[in-house]
């Protein structure tokens, strides 16, 4: 009689788990980023290949200067004035998403003005936001505290960050070989961490 109690408790454990794991797989995923040197980008892929859903990355109608210099004193007058820059980057239907994951890199120790634009263009109220960052080693500085305060009716999770580039030193893509390998264990222990691999 005891073994078949135990049984049936693990066959409704089981299905418990089953029924977990078919209803988080059932959420539709939108990954949008924003990445001047790929490394935001290969992170946003990472993040694809273990999650599954769509890659929406962020451009401007309006692309920053390619020198690094300009675009730096672009972006300090954005933040100083509050200027949002257009997106010629469009979501459609962006209400069907349960789950946005937002990725940007760190510009001046604050969220990229772009990211920004996309925030205030759309509606997430009632989403799960699961923000992601690269940087040059300085941290993410205010930049999920501004995702924060901009979703105030969203659910936001432990957010990822991770040393990418270093453009002003010259130092751009890193995202490959042994940092790869070792930034693709962390993203794989931090999405298990926020429950969204089993």
């Amino acid at each position: 009689m005891k073994k078949r109690i135990f049984l049936f408790l693990l066959f409704g454990l089981c299905c418990m788990a089953c029924s977990s794991a078919q209803s988080q797989s059932s959420k539709k995923i939108l990954i949008v980023y924003l990445s001047r040197t790929n490394n935001t980008k290969a992170v946003a892929q990472m993040i694809q290949s273990y999650v599954g859903g769509r890659l929406a990355a962020l451009e401007l109608q309006n692309p920053y200067p390619a020198n690094y210099r300009q675009q730096v004193d672009q972006v300090v007058h954005e933040n100083e004035t509050g200027f949002l820059p257009p997106l010629k980057t469009k979501i459609d239907s962006i209400e069907k998403y349960d789950i946005i994951f937002i990725g940007f890199p760190t510009w001046a120790m604050q969220m990229p003005p772009p990211m920004k634009s996309f925030l205030h263009q759309y509606n997430l109220a009632g989403k799960t936001i699961i923000p992601f960052n690269t940087n040059a080693g300085y941290g993410v500085g205010s930049g999920f505290e501004t995702l924060k305060q901009l979703c105030p009716n969203s659910t936001v999770q432990e957010g990822f960050s991770t040393t990418g580039g270093k453009e002003r030193d010259g130092i751009l893509f890193v995202m490959k070989g042994e940092k790869e390998i070792q930034v693709r264990e962390e993203v794989n222990q931090w999405l298990r961490r926020i429950k969204m691999l089993k």
